[in-house]
């Protein structure tokens, strides 16, 4: 695909993604505080709702998004075993795999930390009432010993139907591993995975061609059904969170990138657009690694051992949106409560 082709579909997915939400804040206003609207037709009447929000954009966006999950599991599993085979020293899976989970740390801490400072001066919660029966229930956090446990599977077959990111790394390192050790019979299937390998990023790509589609039908649902007053009242949370987001993506990773690479920030993320759109479209780290992946290794020239390995173990352990997300939401929920968090809470959450 060409360089123009690309950008036409970065401005085809912008504009699916402009006339769904136009189109959504125009059929909630047709729609009103009613179900339902019906449009006469003649020999029946055709209702609004049913028929487009509940019926064709909830059945195109989410066609789109399982279509991109479909790809996931087999893409992730595929590339990581090329990834690890194809590096036959282990010392430098060691050193890349040290290297990158040190870099997730680091960004996912900044992330938390800028969240929580901005929640903190802004006080999204400050002027939320709620009533004085309301209560809060947090779930039990598995313990750091059940966590590492956990990333070991005991069925492989059964971690890949229930998209179990972790244990699905981890056999297919191992995996890979042992092809590259595997002398003829491991370089025979490894080349049979870099053939699997191409194929799926081919189906990445003819996905890519109708992703446009796909945007138009989750936005059209989205701001046809989103409840307008709770972002009015909630506007607040909201500007923190959206506003940590935009300081991490083009602040932080900026420097980082500059600091790690000394190449321009601005030329990476104008390569980097396709997969920006699609995580915002979707907000999905999982639906969204499949274009990651073709991005970094067909635009940004990273060696496709290093893109499968990074990128999978990214997306599952380092998902800085989500950090920002809890990050203001701890505070918030806090301060709607009336709970006074020291120092040491802030900690145990960064």
């Amino acid at each position: 695909m060409s360089e123009n082709q690309k950008m036409g579909l970065t401005a085809r997915i912008m504009i699916g993604m402009v006339l769904g939400v136009a189109l959504g804040f125009i059929l909630q206003t047709i729609l009103g505080d009613s179900k339902e609207v019906l449009i006469p037709l003649g020999l029946f009447d055709l209702p609004v709702k049913g028929f487009f929000v509940d019926g064709l954009f909830h059945i195109g966006g989410q066609i789109f998004i399982a279509s991109l999950k479909m790809l996931v599991v087999p893409l992730v599993f595929i590339s990581l075993v090329c990834g690890t085979c194809s590096l036959s020293d282990p010392k430098k899976l060691g050193r890349l795999g040290g290297k990158s989970i040190g870099l997730y740390l680091i960004t996912t801490a900044i992330a938390i930390t800028v969240a929580i400072t901005l929640a903190l001066f802004f006080a999204p919660g400050g002027d939320v009432e709620v009533p004085s029966t309301a209560a809060f229930d947090a779930k039990q956090a598995p313990t750091l010993v059940q966590v590492i446990i956990n990333m070991f599977p005991t069925n492989p077959i059964d971690a890949m139907a229930n998209g179990n990111m972790l244990q699905i790394i981890v056999f297919a390192l191992l995996f890979g591993i042992a092809m590259a050790l595997s002398g003829d019979a491991g370089a025979r299937l490894a080349a049979v995975f870099e053939d699997l390998n191409t194929i799926v990023l081919k189906l990445v790509t003819l996905l890519m061609n109708v992703a446009p589609y796909g945007v138009f039908c989750l936005m059209a649902k989205l701001f046809t059904t989103i409840d307008m007053g709770l972002i009015v009242e909630l506007g607040k949370y909201f500007m923190v969170v959206v506003l940590a987001l935009l300081i991490h993506a083009f602040i932080n990773y900026s420097i980082l990138f500059k600091l790690l690479t000394g190449l321009s920030p601005v030329v990476f993320l104008k390569k980097m657009k396709d997969a920006c759109m699609f995580a915002f479209s979707t907000s999905s780290s999982s639906a969204t690694m499949p274009v990651t992946l073709e991005t970094a290794t067909k635009k940004l020239g990273a060696h496709n051992s290093v893109a499968s390995f990074t990128i999978p173990l990214g997306a599952t352990i380092n998902m800085d949106g989500t950090a920002i997300m809890q990050g203001v939401a701890t505070v918030f929920i806090a301060q709607v409560f009336g709970v006074d968090l020291t120092i040491n809470d802030y900690l145990m959450v960064i």
